[in-house]
């Protein structure tokens, strides 16, 4: 399966790295260090939403159930919609080495 994600340069700099010195594609490195990642036995205990359930829908995608009184509930779309902004807005701060 493809997917996107950003990474820090420094490490995908050392995965290439990696990935030339043992002449394997960057594709096979990153999945084998998640792979590793998951093994590790702390990462299999953590919960990954509280009081929440992921299922998957009919079309295979992840679905997020949450208590019925959960805050996302007594939001409206425009709060939701600002909320998911202001966490952009965060993520490209972030980047750029700005604090907020």
């Amino acid at each position: 399966m493809k997917t996107t994600i950003d990474l820090p340069p420094e490490l995908v700099k050392k995965m290439k790295l990696r990935a030339v010195h043992e002449g394997r594609k960057l594709k096979d490195v990153a999945a084998e260090l998640l792979k590793r990642g998951f093994a590790d036995e702390k990462l299999n205990t953590l919960p990954l939403v509280s009081s929440a359930v992921i299922e998957i829908n009919l079309i295979g995608l992840p679905v997020i159930v949450c208590e019925k009184n959960a805050p996302a509930s007594r939001m409206t779309i425009e709060e939701l919609l600002a909320l998911e902004q202001e966490s952009l807005n965060q993520e490209d701060l972030q980047r750029i080495g700005h604090p907020f």
